[in-house]
């Protein structure tokens, strides 16, 4: 979560770039992210030295023979000489950094570097300077793992009348780590997320799996009692081949609006995926099919767009559901995209659980024949503030068969998670309790510790939810306690009453005194 004198300073970068006459938001987005990008790039190059000694290794600097390119040299020049070195030299070193076969380089080739203006630039670097600074101070705090940069995009999205149109909400952090420690992802999985965005997902899995292995006195817990890696993960990490799949060939994202895309891309390569797969492609699309292959995941991580509609005469054919809500196709989608025994944890508006439409059932009946279908983890209703209060939950699943005429899930896990760590309001501030930790202990011992009374976790047979019109809503099978209460007599109700009225009218005679 965003400081408020982060978000301060974010306002205060915009206006520069309003008052200077670029006034369209994801212009200004762009152009911001791409100064985010050179600084960022240069600390990781840094960062990367760091560790090349700290492990005795070797280390070639990506700015090797264009040292002028990196941001440390620039930002101390005055700013004519800096716009000219950024124009000409710097904003195309980031364009060319991977090779041009790859979605990065495509991507970043028609990419154009518009400020033009000599003192915005210099005004724009202080700017990214100072918030860059006060992000490492929330990374040296223990926060490394919080996708800080993408934080910083989705608040500038919001701020710019950009923000959760079409259902589109960012992430928080913390339930991307309780998605991750529940999902598990390890070095050999093809990680996927169909609507990354700014990719925050495939970097909370990246980050999970460097965790699992690092030395554990590198290892602290974080601000929600989580485990992260201290400063360099993956220390147990000894085969370059692993590092390769890593860096290569297990991080792969879509999304439809080739900002995002960029915007992604050069997210996941600041934390380490040298060469992330991520296109500009609508996953519920008939192009879809044409270009991808149904079964090619092991990992789904997602929380696709919530109550969007579809073009039905672009949608996908494959997608046999009545209807064009977006969650449902998506839901769909990523029962497609999972190979068989791939597992998927995916946030959906709550309605999808229990709503009578044909083709809400029809999607909760794919979701129990063609999965197993492991756990319902019902979150708070604040959990998406102040973007939304739309009370979600978490579907966990495993791919068994495409197309089953059989129910594949004999029973389902529901969690009511009360609250995520943090205040339910507008604010959304830390609180003291770690409620992750416990949720995630409860899930993997659930086959051996889940209690028979439904109070908070229990086990649902496929037998009653059927009996249910398969609804999937928690409250439906949770077991509500009712307390009696006690009233006191009327008498005494109506005594209080008259001992309150005249002491009121005593006020009101003070005050008509006093008021003349």
């Amino acid at each position: 979560m965003l400081s408020n004198e982060l978000k301060s300073k974010i306002n205060k970068l915009w206006d520069k770039f309003w008052s200077r006459g670029i006034t369209n938001p994801i212009t200004a987005i762009e152009q911001i992210s791409y100064l985010l990008f050179m600084r960022r790039i240069d600390d990781s190059d840094s960062l990367e030295k760091a560790k090349a000694v700290y492990e005795e290794k070797e280390h070639k600097s990506i700015f090797e023979g264009q040292e002028d390119c990196r941001w440390s040299h620039f930002s101390q020049l005055e700013p004519d000489a800096m716009l000219d070195i950024v124009t000409n030299k710097a904003f195309e070193f980031i364009k060319n950094l991977n090779d041009p076969s790859q979605p990065y380089s495509r991507y970043m080739e028609n990419a154009t570097f518009i400020i033009n203006n000599s003192a915005l630039l210099n005004e724009a670097v202080k700017s990214i300077d100072e918030l860059l600074e006060d992000i490492k101070q929330q990374q040296d705090e223990g926060q490394q793992f919080q996708d800080t940069q993408g934080d910083l995009y989705e608040y500038l999205i919001d701020e710019m009348g950009s923000g959760g149109k079409n259902g589109q909400f960012r992430t928080p952090r913390h339930l991307i780590q309780l998605m991750c420690e529940i999902i598990d992802p390890d070095l050999n999985d093809k990680i996927c997320d169909p609507a990354c965005g700014t990719g925050g997902f495939l970097v909370g899995a990246y980050q999970h799996i460097l965790t699992k292995y690092t030395n554990p006195k590198e290892v602290i817990e974080d601000e929600n009692g989580l485990k992260r890696f201290r400063r360099f993960g993956g220390n147990k990490i000894t085969k370059q081949k692993d590092w390769a799949n890593l860096w290569e060939k297990s991080f792969y994202g879509f999304d439809v609006d080739q900002t995002m895309v960029r915007i992604g891309l050069m997210n996941l390569m600041l934390h380490g995926i040298k060469i992330p797969q991520i296109e500009n492609t609508d996953t519920l699309s008939k192009k879809y099919d044409e270009e991808y292959k149904d079964g090619e995941y092991s990992v789904i991580l997602a929380n696709p767009p919530f109550t969007g509609r579809i073009d039905k005469d672009g949608m996908s054919d494959k997608l046999k559901i009545t209807g064009t809500n977006s969650e449902l196709l998506f839901l769909m989608r990523i029962s497609k995209m999972l190979r068989t025994g791939g597992k998927a944890a995916v946030i959906i508006p709550e309605g999808v659980l229990f709503g009578g439409s044909k083709a809400q059932k029809q999607t909760r009946e794919i979701l129990l024949k063609d999965n197993k279908l492991e756990a319902v983890i019902s979150l708070p209703s604040g959990a998406f503030k102040p973007y939304t209060g739309v009370k979600t939950s978490i579907l966990v699943f495993t791919k068994v068969k495409e197309e089953s005429s059989i129910w594949n899930t004999e029973k389902v896990w529901f969690y009511e998670l009360k609250n995520d760590g943090y205040s339910l309001d507008e604010n959304r501030k830390k609180l003291a309790e770690n409620p992750l930790p416990i949720v995630i202990d409860a899930y993997k011992n659930k086959n051996t510790k889940t209690p028979v009374e439904r109070t908070n976790h229990f086990y649902v047979p496929i037998t009653e939810i059927q009996e249910n019109g398969l609804d999937l809503n928690y409250n439906r099978y949770k077991k509500f306690e009712y307390e009696e209460q006690t009233y006191e007599p009327p008498q005494k109700i109506l005594k209080t009453l008259f001992v309150l009225e005249d002491e009121i009218r005593k006020e009101m005679e003070e005050l008509k005194n006093l008021i003349g």
